[in-house]
């Protein structure tokens, strides 16, 4: 299985790629999100944070048996991290749960 990995900092509100990945990865990435076959990260951002309030931590696309997969990691209030996985091309709640 392919997995793209795109992995979001928030510092003073800009969203850095992290570094490592291949110029590849990122570039797939940009083309899904061009072909339509991705949403924008920052709808899936929204959407997240809409389904579970707090800070994102990190974002991973994967490739799951075919279908685009955003992973978001979230830091919410009381410290708890959460992780919501998202269809990537309908931004549908896919699965969302409480790290231990």
């Amino acid at each position: 299985m392919r997995r793209l990995s795109i992995v979001l900092l928030l510092l003073s509100g800009l969203f850095v790629l992290t570094p490592g990945l291949s110029d590849e990865d990122h570039q797939q990435a940009r083309r899904l999100k061009e072909l339509g076959e991705i949403l924008p990260l920052e709808q899936i951002i929204e959407i997240a944070r809409a389904k579970q309030p707090g800070r994102v931590i990190e974002v991973e696309l994967k490739n799951k048996s075919g279908r685009h997969v955003y992973e978001v990691e979230l830091l919410d209030m009381r410290g708890g991290v959460w992780e919501l996985y998202f269809d990537a091309a309908t931004g549908e709640l896919i699965k969302r749960e409480q790290e231990d």
